[in-house]
């Protein structure tokens, strides 16, 4: 391999912190929401390794670029730097949850561990934006609010509904943008299956509310999405750049899981 050049001064931020809205949004909404319904120690434990092993992959993707070319840039050993810390600190964040509140409470991170790989080998090649990586990104990530929720001392169906409420929000919410962005740019689209996308959503809601497994405040949380997306994808929107549709994700998202953290507070 080529030895590194280090006559360029290099800047850290672009190599330890990801700039992507959505990828921000999926990984603090279940974690914001963990905390804010099962509020622990071992959960917040949890939550700081999800934020670290969401870190590791930017660095990672770096890395291995350079690695791919059989190249060593003065990037690369800092990339790799960044990338063993904050996989370090991944895995010290599980291993002391996991002997604080006990490793049940790990079980939701086995089943999406395949889905956070599945979305590394694509954001690694630079197929991130493909359909597969971005579903794949919020099945991984929403598993850590039922860890959290179990960390926190919740029953297993409570839990794993916070996975699953995350997924109604996110899944269909990935359809919407795609669709929006291609609204935007001039193509052709059909509003249809993004709220069909939408309305499924809310249906487990309801369904999980009648199990008393949701408050049914998550209901109107979903409605407001399922709303968004049909203005957003009618005559009555108003046009709008890629970054300011991401940013306003953000906002839904966050009200959304606002809302349903607020049903669990209130009991409604």
């Amino acid at each position: 391999m080529n030895a590194p050049n280090t006559s360029h001064k290099i800047k850290l931020k672009p190599l330890a912190l990801p700039v992507e809205h959505g990828g921000w949004g999926f990984l603090l909404e279940p974690v914001a929401l963990g905390l804010l319904t099962a509020p622990s120690w071992p959960g917040a434990l949890i939550g700081v390794a999800a934020i670290a092993g969401f870190l590791a992959r930017h660095p990672f993707k770096i890395a291995f670029s350079d690695w791919r070319r059989g190249k060593r840039y003065p990037r690369t050993p800092l990339a790799e730097r960044f990338m063993v810390l904050y996989a370090a600190v991944a895995l010290a964040g599980i291993i002391a949850a996991g002997m604080s509140a006990g490793f049940y409470a790990l079980r939701p991170l086995v089943p999406a561990l395949p889905f956070a790989l599945i979305y590394l080998a694509y954001d690694a090649q630079k197929q991130g934006r493909e359909w597969i990586p971005q579903l794949a990104g919020p099945l991984a990530l929403s598993a850590a609010a039922s860890a959290i929720a179990l960390a926190g001392g919740w029953p297993e169906g409570k839990a794993l509904a916070l996975w699953t409420v995350l997924l109604a929000r996110a899944l269909p919410s990935i359809v919407y943008v795609r669709v929006r962005l291609r609204l935007e740019r001039g193509g052709k689209i059909s509003a249809l299956p993004t709220l069909l996308a939408h309305l499924a959503g809310l249906a487990v809601a309801v369904a999980l509310v009648r199990l008393e497994l949701l408050p049914w405040l998550a209901v109107p949380a979903l409605m407001l999405l399922l709303l968004r997306a049909a203005v957003g994808l009618s005559p009555l929107r108003r046009p709008a750049p890629a970054k300011k549709i991401g940013i306003l994700e953000l906002v839904y998202g966050a009200l959304a899981v606002l809302l349903v953290a607020l049903g669990y507070w209130i009991d409604l």
